[in-house]
């Protein structure tokens, strides 16, 4: 008797050992699972997990994007939710990866482009104002 046919009347043996099952149920089982463990081993297997880039935590922050140490993967913003994937937050992955504590996981253009917002916005002249006018106004 074929392995295959072998592993799928056991598979079905313990399904019909916990509930009630008609013969045909039990013979397409049968048939749908030996075809299935047959097929299992011509299906190519899924890549291994990969392993980090051997990049420096420095050259990983490039001009359009950042490249997350832990899994290799590149962004414009590396943010809580990607670290939480590896058990990590912002702080520790800095800490692990030896980043400066100041340094934020960002690409360096996305950078430019909020510092230069922030100051074409100046909220700071704005905050200082509204508290000038709020203790005047006392």
């Amino acid at each position: 008797m074929d392995d295959y046919l072998k592993q799928a009347l056991e598979i079905v043996k313990a399904q019909a050992s916990v509930r009630i099952m008609s013969e045909e149920e039990i013979t397409s089982m049968v048939r749908g699972l030996s075809y299935s463990l047959r097929h299992l081993e011509d299906t190519p297997k899924p890549p291994e997990e990969q392993k980090p880039p051997t990049i420096t935590p420095t050259k990983s922050i490039k001009e359009k994007s950042i490249t997350c140490l832990e899994c290799g993967k590149s962004f414009k913003i590396i943010t809580k939710k990607h670290l939480a994937t590896h058990n990590l937050d912002p702080e520790t992955y800095r800490e692990k990866w030896g980043i400066k504590k100041s340094t934020p996981l960002i690409c360096k253009e996305l950078q430019r482009d909020r510092r230069k917002k922030m100051r074409e916005m100046k909220l700071w002249e704005k905050r200082s104002s509204t508290a000038t006018e709020r203790r005047n106004a006392q």
